[in-house]
């Protein structure tokens, strides 16, 4: 049975169509690997009730992650929805390049904490976790303490997983990759056969990925 908050979340990310399907033609990710379904929650920015909806919902996750006392945006998606939860919960907000500017005062942290803040880092997706996990790393670096992760959707992969437990990070998510093919599969948004594939990529993506490139 299907959490109600993921439920509603993968409603509203396949009502709007920020979930894209293409198993003849897969997406290719900024990592190279290939992947049959490409999830873009910057859609949701251009849907004010949908953009409502999932505001609110982080701000009711991030209690799960108190006390905290600022929030950080991971550059670029996350940066909008962490200056929302910000704005909201009256904390200060930061957001963390993945490298420094080139120009200017090239700052990889951009905007002021406080000495030693402990920091809720909002992202809007999650895949390898490689971004997230080098903000938060960057914070660290620079004297703050982080209350975790929290993003919009996660794929839920074993691999990232263990990569926020090796990293001694807590991570949580609205919605995960299995609630959306399910909610999927319900309204009929995809085939069964849609979903058996679709599985079969995520219990496997590198080995999936890799079988596509070698046959194609």
């Amino acid at each position: 049975m299907l959490d109600p908050i993921s439920k509603e979340v993968a409603a509203v990310l396949l009502q709007i169509k920020a979930i894209k399907l293409n198993a003849q033609t897969p997406f290719t990710w900024t990592s190279g690997m290939r992947s049959p379904i490409y999830c873009d929650n910057r859609t949701v920015l251009a849907f004010t009730e949908a953009r409502q909806k999932i505001k609110d919902l982080l701000i009711q996750k991030a209690k799960i992650f108190s006390p905290f006392d600022a929030i950080a945006g991971v550059a670029t998606a996350g940066i909008a929805w962490g200056a929302y939860i910000a704005d909201d919960l009256e904390l200060p907000f930061c957001y963390v390049r993945s490298k420094p500017k080139e120009h200017g005062m090239q700052n990889l942290i951009e905007g002021q904490l406080l000495p030693n803040s402990t920091v809720l880092v909002i992202e809007d997706l999650i895949s390898t976790g490689k971004s997230s996990i080098e903000a938060s790393t960057h914070l660290q670096e620079h004297g703050h303490q982080i209350a975790g992760v929290l993003s919009i959707f996660h794929y839920g992969f074993e691999e990232t997983n263990q990569a926020f437990l090796n990293n001694n990070l807590k991570l949580e998510s609205l919605c995960e990759f299995s609630s959306i093919l399910e909610q999927a599969l319900l309204t009929n948004y995809i085939s069964q056969e849609d979903f058996n594939y679709l599985r079969s990529w995520n219990l496997n993506p590198k080995l999936w990925s890799q079988n596509f490139i070698n046959h194609n």
